[in-house]
């Protein structure tokens, strides 16, 4: 048995041969059998030989290798039901992706160090899997940017389901025990915010939209829009107003929210209503999304059919006008930091100081 070494590490021909499957096969005429293997581009693509020596054998063997069937540093594995052999310890180490550990006994594979082509990451891949299930690894994380998009497929055929995407990569998942994947599941809700403003002169700052449902045509509504990455539910509302309207406001408190489920492409809504303190008075109109823009009366607002003939806009125009009367409180937002992740966050909640009772009546 030649003993030759692997170019991506210490590792004997010996413990390489046979890589993919178990080789068993008929003795030449020589008596010599030679083995010839290329490994995934993890491992440089060296191509490895190894050759077999034994005694002439006797025309009663037929030619079969029968017990001395070549056995050269395999192990058996099994992966999504298919069978078949690995290199051992030493060569899977050198083949394995590049992947960062996480808390959780889990992996997320490095997205700048994948090989080059689909079948090299496909050997890789299986060969990564493997040895991870060896090692009691649990979740695999695999992001796939844009431009290595043909790999999607790969990982797909592989076992790895979808969890999310964004504009420039789609992320991957494994769970490698046996029984339902323990990972966290791809985002639930969309988060939407409103903003009630209402001026000294007891006007509503209100919209018509541009592009709505038939039934809400000429209707005045308030401010909304969805929250962006990485926004505060009150950042979000002052922002949508000015965007709308031009007018610009500061968070007084969180009047009320609403919680819905099966809305867009399944996903469940979160709808927070806040209250703000207009510091301009003139309007500037959105003409990509909005159609109209006023200061309503109080009054003419709270009598539309639209607010009238809905039991949640009715409910939470009641809940604005009691916290107008000081005679209900909403939840102020306040920074906090917890030693849970050592980052700043707000807390929403209600008043629990005497100083903070501005919310009640006499």
């Amino acid at each position: 048995m030649e003993r030759k070494l692997f170019e991506c590490g210490t590792v004997l021909v010996s413990e390489v041969a046979g890589f993919g499957r178990i080789w068993s096969s008929p003795f030449t005429s020589s008596g010599r059998l030679g083995i010839s293997r290329r490994l995934s581009s993890s491992c440089q693509g060296i191509v490895v030989k190894a050759s077999y020596s034994t005694a002439r054998i006797s025309s009663k063997s037929n030619g079969s290798v029968g017990q001395n069937s070549l056995f050269l540093g395999t192990e058996t594995f099994r992966i999504n039901k298919i069978y078949g052999t690995y290199p051992s310890s030493s060569t899977r180490e050198s083949c394995v992706l590049d992947a960062y550990e996480d808390e959780y006994e889990g992996l997320l594979i490095n997205p700048e160090r994948l090989p080059l082509n689909a079948n090299d990451f496909t050997s890789a891949l299986r060969t990564s899997l493997y040895h991870w299930r060896l090692k009691g690894k649990k979740g695999v994380w695999l992001k796939l940017p844009v431009e290595r998009s043909e790999l999607v497929p790969v990982a797909v055929k592989e076992g790895f389901e979808y969890h999310h995407a964004e504009r420039d990569y789609v992320m991957l998942t494994y769970w490698i025990p046996e029984g339902p994947s323990m990972l966290p599941s791809n985002a639930s809700h969309q988060v939407g915010v409103g903003g009630f403003v209402i001026n000294e002169k007891n006007e509503v700052l209100v919209v018509q939209e541009k592009y709505c449902a038939s039934a809400f045509v000429g209707e005045w509504k308030l401010p909304t829009g969805f929250i962006v990455e990485s926004e505060e539910i009150f950042e979000g509302a002052v922002r949508e107003v000015k965007e709308e309207t031009g007018i610009d406001t500061e968070f007084v408190d969180l009047i009320a929210f609403r919680h819905a489920h099966h809305v867009a492409f399944g996903k469940s809504d979160l709808f927070f209503v806040c209250m703000l303190r207009p510091l301009s008075t003139q309007i500037v109109v959105d003409g990509l999304e909005i159609q109209a823009a006023k200061w309503m009366p109080l009054v003419e607002f709270i009598e539309q059919p639209c607010i009238q003939g809905d039991s949640m806009f009715k409910k939470v125009t009641e809940i604005c006008l009691a916290r107008l009367g000081k005679l209900y409180c909403g939840l102020a937002a306040h920074q906090v930091i917890s030693k849970f992740d050592g980052k700043s966050s707000s807390l929403y909640y209600n008043v629990v100081e005497a100083q903070d009772f501005n919310c009640k009546g006499d």
